[in-house]
């Protein structure tokens, strides 16, 4: 492995950086996204059940909010309608937009970095390709050239351009796979929230 980095050339440092970058938002984004962890099922129904008889108590209310992303939204639901009885469906669906915002936040955390890396590292690559030809051409002088020179450009050229599409093709996979994610979770927050707050309302008729 360490003879193919010398061979690449000094233009490979930064893909080796961007891979190990990609790398670790990949293993960050697959824990952090765990359906467990943001929309678990059957947590709606079990708030739905708590609620039938009325808003819980404060310390339900803390617990849900740590079970998960969705609780953390649910909850604020539940603590705005548990500190004003009387609030209004409009402000009941702002409090919960307002969470959701800070938790859609979080769910994209890193993600355009990772896009970045998926679009840079194919022109990261593209740039070590022209270091390998100057490279190439530098050895080209009249009269007689050097093979060995000669060489190490086309390694130059070749391994930067390879490099390249090693990192973006998984960042550009994984970024569409967690984006389209988060855009699914993000859609049953919504819902689950839209429906929390229509059955508060139901509640007080």
């Amino acid at each position: 492995m360490f003879s193919i980095i010398q061979a690449a050339g000094w233009p490979i440092w930064p893909l080796l950086a961007c891979s190990v970058l990609a790398l670790a938002i990949i293993i960050d984004r697959l824990i952090s996204l765990q359906g467990k962890k943001v929309v678990p099922l059957r947590l709606y129904d079990e708030v739905l059940s708590v609620t039938r008889k009325g808003i819980p108590q404060v310390d339900v209310i803390n617990q849900l909010e740590k079970n998960s992303a969705l609780g953390e939204v649910l909850a604020s639901g539940l603590r705005a309608m548990n500190a004003e009885p009387l609030i209004s469906e409009e402000d009941l669906r702002a409090s919960m937009e307002n969470v959701g915002r800070q938790v859609a936040h979080r769910l994209e955390h890193y993600l355009s970095a990772l896009g970045t890396i998926a679009s840079a590292a194919p022109l990261m690559g593209l740039f070590g390709t022209v270091v390998g030809m100057i490279d190439i051409f530098g050895s080209q002088t009249p009269g007689a050239g050097n093979p060995a020179q000669l060489a190490h450009g086309i390694s130059i050229a070749l391994y930067n351009t390879a490099f390249g599409l090693i990192v973006a093709i998984p960042s550009l996979i994984f970024w569409r796979y967690f984006r389209a994610q988060v855009d699914e979770y993000l859609m049953k927050l919504e819902l689950d929230a839209d429906r929390l707050a229509r059955h508060l309302k139901s509640l007080r008729k």
